[in-house]
């Protein structure tokens, strides 16, 4: 098969290409408007696949993805383009407006025109697949209920407002004009890759140039982690192998609260990375006064933000029961190796916090 991925060199997007370039013999094409999140290096493993292109577009630019549609001929389109940090949609939500709203929209009208133009086994076995989240749903309210695939929506932020949006426009283009699609929604994923903007990856920099690790409110609430390696395999099941018209819930059964997750970090790093052996830290004045003397200490409670949903949970019985897919990693080990990941990667972290890893935009064309 030829796959379209839009939002490719995201965090979750490269995983889905590393996976399918790595895993299967389908090749990938990569359209990605090569936001500040957009790293081409995360998929440096597979840039030079022959199964592999990419475009850089914006997903709103509609005479170009119809062009890309033209060229390619894609069976299956994964979409993952989207604008997804909670705090930049309560500072900036007119980009959230644009990218998850009006570019889902371009996607499906040049989907559906170009899979009504399709004849035989090609049209009959084109399929979208949309992949959403788990905050459309809101937060939960009892500590055992979990969010299942008839769960109402109630979105708090702009972000998962304007992501509740493309969902129920998937939806719409399915039952109206008949577009097969099909929609996942996930919990929060974690693992190698992560730009530094959330909450892992910000936790785990931190710590190792002895800056503050700032928790929101008191630290309790609680979110299902999902190791996106696992994510990839679920996503890549549901694109070849899921029912048109159906939503999967896909979660990685490790509910956490925030601060038990940042404490956690904090041990490991201590296990692996002494803070007694810190190069860095051992220079800063609160390490030599004394009132830093593990990681833990950098942890400060800070205002909490704006709607902050309480617990997100899912229940992913349905994807295990009908595609027999479940999750390989526990929390325990996914972020062990999300931890040393970091460790040994620190020329692409390093070049995602100095901004040079963003010249890859210079020459990146269609």
């Amino acid at each position: 098969m030829k796959i379209l991925v839009t939002g490719g060199a995201g965090f979750i997007g490269s995983a889905v290409i590393r996976h399918i370039i790595q895993n299967t013999q389908d090749s990938v094409v990569n359209v990605d408007k090569l936001t500040y999140a957009g790293n081409l290096e995360s998929l440096y493993k597979v840039e030079s696949d022959p199964r592999y292109a990419f475009s850089q577009t914006d997903i709103c630019d509609a005479k170009s993805i119809e062009q890309i549609f033209n060229e390619h001929q894609p069976d299956v389109v994964m979409h993952l383009a989207a604008e997804s940090h909670v705090d930049r949609s309560i500072d900036g939500p007119k980009e959230f407006i644009e990218t998850n709203i009006i570019g889902t929209y371009t996607l499906l009208e040049e989907s559906r025109k170009y899979w009504m133009a399709l004849e035989g086994d090609k049209k009959s076995t084109f399929k979208f697949h949309h992949i959403s989240t788990d905050e459309v749903y809101g937060d939960l309210e009892g500590p055992e209920d979990l969010f299942t695939e008839e769960t109402s929506y109630a979105p708090s932020s702009p972000y998962s407002a304007s992501k509740a949006s493309s969902d129920h426009l998937v939806r719409a283009w399915l039952r109206t004009f008949g577009l097969p699609a099909v929609v996942t929604n996930c919990s929060n994923n974690y693992g190698p890759y992560h730009f530094p903007e959330k909450l892992i990856p910000l936790m785990i920099l931190n710590a190792l140039e002895g800056k503050p690790l700032p928790v929101y409110g008191n630290g309790q609430q609680i979110r299902d982690w999902l190791f996106v390696e696992d994510h990839a395999r679920a996503l890549y099941l549901v694109a070849t192998q899921g029912k048109v018209g159906e939503t999967y819930n896909v979660g990685g059964h490790n509910e956490k609260a925030n601060i038990d997750v940042v404490t956690t970090i904090c041990q490991l790093l201590e296990e692996l990375v002494p803070i007694s052996s810190n190069l860095t830290i051992q220079s800063l004045p609160e390490f030599i006064s004394g009132s830093i003397q593990s990681y833990s200490d950098l942890i400060t409670y800070v205002k909490d933000r704006p709607g902050h949903d309480v617990r997100y949970a899912i229940d992913a019985s349905k994807i295990e029961r009908e595609l027999g897919w479940k999750p390989v990693e526990s929390f325990e080990t996914g972020i062990r190796k999300t931890v040393l990941w970091y460790l040994n990667n620190k020329t692409w972290w390093s070049r995602v916090l100095d901004g040079s890893y963003s010249m890859e935009r210079l020459g990146s064309g269609n």
